[in-house]
């Protein structure tokens, strides 16, 4: 597994920075990000290669000056404010942050998972009485199934009738076959 860290989640310190106290450094910061968000815009569904690409042509340069601003920026700033934070958890996270340079597989920010688990939030108090690690397990299946089953364009109920309706009586070794994104069985 290799780490890929979240620019929006880089970006929002130092925007949240700005709305606390106008910092014209906040400002800059924010308005340095913006390329890489508006490339990726531009290569979004395409090839891992070509998004790979792309990025190492156009996004490296960015992101080099992105890595050299913050560091220079931290020695005019207090270390205990909210920019420093900001600058902080870039630099940490750097190394995370340039693995979408790397591997076109890696997406530059978790907004689509991110606005996928949203309405998951309410059952995460309930999903705490899971009973055991397995129930919790069992969960997190039954949460990926409805989650793919929607992108697929299943309606989640249909999908989980269906797959009801099959799995007792299908074969163990081609289990596979009632994954969302196999052929339905209208269409099979």
């Amino acid at each position: 597994m290799i780490e890929a860290a979240c620019w929006t989640h880089a970006r929002r310190h130092f925007h949240d920075a700005l709305l606390a106290n106008g910092s014209p450094l906040a400002r800059e910061a924010t308005r340095r990000m913006q390329p890489l968000f508006a490339i990726e815009a531009e290569i979004h569904g395409q090839p891992s290669e070509a998004r790979r690409a792309a990025r190492q042509a156009r996004s490296a340069p960015a992101m080099a000056d992105l890595h050299a601003w913050p560091e220079a920026t931290q020695r005019r700033i207090s270390g205990k404010s909210g920019l420093a934070k900001a600058v902080r958890y870039r630099l940490a996270r750097w190394g995370a942050l340039t693995t979408a340079l790397r591997d076109g597989r890696a997406c530059l920010h978790n907004n689509a998972a991110e606005r996928r688990m949203r309405p998951l939030a309410p059952g995460r108090k309930n999903d705490l009485s899971a009973g055991s690690l397995e129930g919790g397990r069992r969960a997190a299946i039954i949460y990926t199934l409805v989650g793919a089953a929607e992108l697929d364009g299943w309606d989640p109920q249909a999908y989980l009738r269906v797959l009801l309706d099959r799995i007792a009586d299908h074969p163990i070794n081609r289990i596979g076959e009632l994954a969302p994104w196999s052929p339905r069985p209208d269409t099979a």
